[in-house]
């Protein structure tokens, strides 16, 4: 692999929140949010985070932020100019604000990430004062307005408040805010899962405008395999805080290797009107994250599990023998089951057509 095109690299992290009981708080148990997570992204590439709500994709991205402070693992980072990694997680209060002008995070729900008792001049202007970046109010001003008009606002709006704006408005606020100090790597936590279809689309093609030009690096955490599909290089697919399967977007759309990737892919809508959905509905629930079952998390909801799946966890492995496009997946039967991907039921389908079927 070649590791001098490599933004970040994420191995064994772990993020542990403790469940505590009555008045004195006394620690009953643990939450295994995030449980050694391993992954990497190259520069001016897209990794799709994806998986079931509460599976521990936001925690994952904050965390690689330290938003929320880590548990254990490393966090792997290369700065500008620089051809050495440092770890995000040794770094002290001062280290990490400069490390932060490299990274930013843009958020779900674009009506409560920005502060209503700001105006538009103040939220994007925000970093630029925090970092010291500009002292002159007339740079400042000049400098809002070149990020409102990248994300296609006019700067006249600057002096308005949140409130005057639509949801893709407000959306596009908070990417010129994610983008006021140039970083590197962004963090994109659902950013259009609050928004109408048609604002989707808008803002997807703003942010894969934006990446082309600025040479963005995302994470790019969804629960909407159609979004992934067409905004990703690559996807990891998360269960109950591991990740069970990460591979190149087409690979993993059309040759999954893992039950749950299967079962998420025949949730996605198919665009042909002689397909008779047939999706795969798990029994069960999601495993607990504060009490997991024993083996494989999903072997309670898993069609194919057998007694060893029950027994012993299946170590996260490249198949593919390939280090440039690696096909990780944990699953002991990887080898032997032949599941269903999106390309494969629409041949299916189109041969069914042909035939008269």
């Amino acid at each position: 692999m070649n590791n001098e095109n490599i933004l970040l690299k994420v191995k064994d992290l772990q993020k542990y929140f403790l469940r505590t009981k009555g008045f004195m708080k006394k620690v009953i148990g643990t939450v295994k949010a995030v449980d050694k997570v391993n992954f990497f992204i190259r520069e001016g590439e897209t990794l799709a985070l994806v998986g079931e709500s509460g599976c521990g994709k936001t925690t994952t991205g904050r965390c690689i932020l330290r938003a929320i402070e880590p548990t254990s693992g490393k966090i792997l980072f290369k700065m500008n100019g620089e051809n050495k990694s440092i770890n995000m997680i040794d770094l002290n209060k001062e280290e990490l604000k400069e490390t932060r002008m490299n990274m930013a995070m843009i958020f779900q729900d674009p009506y409560s990430s920005l502060n209503p008792r700001m105006t538009i001049l103040e939220i994007v202007g925000e970093p630029f004062i925090i970092h010291r970046v500009v002292t002159k109010r007339k740079e400042l001003e000049e400098k809002v307005a070149g990020l409102l008009r990248m994300v296609r606002l006019d700067p006249g709006y600057m002096r308005r408040y949140p409130h005057a704006f639509s949801g893709g408005q407000r959306q596009r606020i908070a990417i010129a805010r994610a983008l006021s100090l140039r970083p590197k790597f962004i963090v994109a936590d659902e950013p259009v899962s609050a928004l109408d279809v048609s604002v989707q689309a808008q803002i997807l093609n703003l942010l894969g405008e934006l990446q082309e030009k600025l040479n963005l690096t995302y994470l790019f955490v969804a629960h909407n395999l159609a979004v992934v599909e067409y905004v990703s290089n690559r996807v990891a697919v998360m269960y109950v805080g591991k990740i069970v399967e990460l591979a190149n977007t087409e690979e993993l759309f059309t040759n999954p290797k893992h039950p749950y990737t299967e079962a998420l892919l025949s949730a996605v809508p198919k665009p042909d009107p002689h397909y008779k959905k047939k999706r795969i509905i798990l029994k069960g629930d999601i495993a607990d994250p504060a009490n997991p079952p024993s083996g494989c998390y999903f072997h309670p909801r898993c069609r194919y599990a057998k007694e060893i799946c029950r027994d012993k966890e299946p170590p996260f492995i490249n198949i593919a023998g390939d280090e440039e496009h690696p096909h990780y997946v944990a699953c002991h039967f990887k080898d032997k089951l032949k599941l269903m991907g999106i390309e494969r039921k629409l041949k299916l389908i189109n041969k069914k057509i042909g035939q008269g079927k």
